[in-house]
């Protein structure tokens, strides 16, 4: 079936958004099978939607995927220029714009990663050990979900 396929329904018909949906499959199911967060919280929602994204822009594999979420790669810098990028408008660059604004625009409480790493920006994958998990920060859920969507793709 090609992309934005509409099931024979000719030039008139609703255009359904395959590249997304099935980007979004495999997030939820890479999520779920981690076993790192709760299905249906909201940290598991930010992971689905930063890996979906991250399977969506990035194409390719699990290889293009673990480098994309890797905590030195400028994550929401690709995501935004991707999305912002010249493209056929339709369903799927619709539905990956207004996830990237959700990511945007939700915070989530998190352990503070990022400052016992020393790193600036996203979240590490791989935080240094004796995290202090009652020293919380609010975060865009793009950065948890992006730390929680690396870890997944590791357990894969």
């Amino acid at each position: 079936m090609l992309p934005e396929s509409t099931n024979g329904a000719g030039g008139g018909g609703l255009a359904v958004p395959m590249d997304w949906l099935c980007a979004e499959y495999a997030a939820d199911d890479l999520l779920r099978t981690s076993g790192l967060v709760e299905p249906g919280s909201l940290e598991f929602r930010a992971g689905v939607q930063a890996l979906a994204l991250t399977v969506h822009l990035a194409g390719a594999g699990i290889d293009e995927w673990l480098w994309r979420t890797s905590h030195d790669h400028p994550w929401s810098d690709w995501a935004a220029g991707r999305l912002a990028a010249p493209a056929a408008e339709g369903p799927d660059l619709a539905l990956a714009r207004a996830t990237w604004r959700r990511l945007c625009a939700t915070e989530l409480r998190a352990a503070d990663l990022a400052d016992l790493a020393g790193v600036a920006g996203p979240v590490p994958a791989a935080p240094a050990a004796g995290i202090d998990e009652d020293r919380q920060v609010w975060l865009p859920a793009w950065q948890l979900g992006v730390a929680l969507a690396h870890l997944a793709l590791h357990l894969h």
